[in-house]
């Protein structure tokens, strides 16, 4: 018997939204903070509340459609969404069903992140989506769909404690999500997780998102299922829906986990896809496998209604244009664009792209650098350091790109050595003084001036005749210590290489 199978993962995104207040009502949207301290009769769903739809809101969803290459509808509408859970209020959801806000997208992941057998000529790579169309761009990404985006509320967050008593809290209800739908182009767990890397990384720099999986700021959705070739016919299994993956190796190890189970089930029971039908599935980290939470026939009946307390409303071109306009340069081509421009290798350029803000730290810098390859290295080799020593943000730390590009470029003039600049660095963040003020307060100003280093190395000749008659008879090994004496007597200023230079002149004197 000949059994084969290839994946098939779609991915469904929720993404809080930092708006300021919650989607419906002028509660603070913060996370945190104690039960049921942020909430009003809107987010509670007390009768005779009545929503409103914040703007900021609805410009964030654009702001996301547009940073995920959707088309943005000019009409749209919010729906109710009923069906009973203990942490939805109000027995429905304030939602999008028919009609939602963004739709026909994509994300470009780069197969530089997948494992070799993922990538073009591995033994594992699909160059189709689900629809059977060539996924692969340029032969450096791959290309997932974006079915849809849509805005709705989230509910509130249940809290289980010991013993058998569950609580509420309230506070999370209204805060305002925009849910991500992709079409099922995915063929494996590295991808599914690297979708959610990329949208994180891209909705993080539109500032629209903490993007904090493990405060729930993300979750996702994975749908899992199996095409399986045996014998040269084909059977698909049924689709299982993974809820609640709240990390990026939560994604990887629970799908790869259920490739496994849905295979064995094949095996064993023969059980094949239908129309309507999936697992429900949670992910138990502590046993690291899948557990079935009930099945359900997809066409299950919300009783969809449109929300009869929000008016359907239409996005002028003004305001699409405006929030489209905030999207601004999104991190992949940031980097290309620094590989070429700044010469920076791959390693450099990602890691100088992790955020936004640290980006554009960089490239204020570059601006006033003389050699923004030498600004970048203090950047990644020092700076980063110290950042993630005093666990701090770029734009928490006490120094600015000025100080950064001050320091490289006395480096660069040769006004201090390399060794003084790691002095002056350690100064100035403890300080916050530019580097010129501690190099004049130290007294670091190199001496290059090859007249001032030649009365340093006559007086060293003079002083050392021993070890010139040394050099002389061919122990040339004494040169190093001669210059360390011309590096001391010059109180650590005069610069090597003209030292080095006049030296061996001297020396070579018969």
């Amino acid at each position: 018997m000949s059994l084969t199978y290839r994946v098939v993962i779609g991915c469904e995104i929720h993404c809080q939204l930092t708006t300021k207040t919650k989607a419906f009502c002028a509660c603070e949207n913060r996370y945190g903070g104690m039960p049921d301290t942020r909430v009003c009769p809107v987010c509670l769903g007390l009768p005779g509340a009545m929503p409103r739809v914040s703007k900021g809101y609805v410009r964030m969803g654009v702001i996301a459609g547009t940073a995920l290459n959707c088309s943005i509808a000019r009409f749209t509408k919010f729906d109710r969404k009923h069906y009973f859970y203990p942490d939805l209020v109000k027995g429905y959801q304030i939602t999008q069903n028919d009609i939602p806000l963004c739709s026909a997208g994509y994300v470009d992941i780069p197969y530089r992140h997948l494992s070799e057998d993922l990538q073009p000529g591995g033994k594992n790579h699909y160059g189709k989506n689900a629809a059977g169309e060539a996924s692969d761009i340029g032969g450096l990404y791959k290309r997932v769909r974006i079915e849809r985006i849509h805005l709705e509320e989230d509910v509130g967050k249940s809290l289980h404690l010991e013993g058998s008593h569950s609580y509420i809290d309230y506070n999370r209800s209204g805060t305002p999500l925009i849910e991500i739908v992709t079409k099922p182009d995915m063929n494996s767990p590295e991808e599914a997780a690297l979708l959610m890397q990329s949208i994180q990384e891209i909705l993080r720099y539109v500032n629209i998102t903490k993007g904090n999986l493990e405060d729930g700021n993300m979750r996702c959705d994975a749908n899992i299922n199996l095409v399986i070739n045996e014998d040269g016919k084909e059977f698909r299994t049924p689709i299982s829906e993974i809820k609640n993956l709240n990390s990026f190796r939560a994604i990887k190890d629970a799908c790869t986990y259920e490739i496994g189970r849905q295979l064995e089930e094949f095996k064993i029971s023969r059980k094949e896809f239908e129309v309507g039908y999936k697992n429900t599935m949670g992910w138990d980290e502590a046993k690291g496998e899948t557990v079935i939470q009930r099945t359900k026939n997809s066409f299950i009946d919300y009783r969809f209604v449109v929300e009869p307390d929000i008016k359907p409303f239409s996005l002028s071109e003004e305001f699409i244009s405006a929030a489209a306009k905030e999207v601004g340069e999104l991190p992949e081509a940031k980097r290309t664009r620094f590989k070429k421009e700044y010469a920076l290798s791959s390693f450099d350029a990602e890691t100088l792209t992790s955020s936004r803000a640290l980006a554009l730290w960089f490239e204020k810098a570059a601006e006033i650098s003389k050699d923004v390859k030498k600004t970048a290295n203090w950047i990644l080799a020092e700076l980063l350091a110290v950042l993630n020593e005093k666990e701090l943000s770029i734009d928490e730390i006490n120094i600015t790109p000025e100080h950064i590009a001050s320091l490289s470029n006395a480096v660069t003039d040769k006004r201090i050595t390399g060794k003084q600049a790691k002095e002056v660095f350690s100064a100035m963040i403890e300080s916050s003084k530019m580097p010129e003020a501690i190099i004049k307060e130290k007294g670091m100003e190199v001496v290059s001036d090859s007249g001032e280093i030649a009365v340093f190395v006559a007086e060293v000749i003079k002083e050392n005749a021993q070890a010139v008659a040394d050099y002389k008879g061919g122990k040339t090994n004494v040169f190093g210590w001669l210059m360390g004496q011309i590096i001391k007597k010059s109180g650590g200023k005069a610069t090597p290489a003209v030292a080095a230079s006049l030296l061996k002149a001297e020396l070579e004197k018969s």
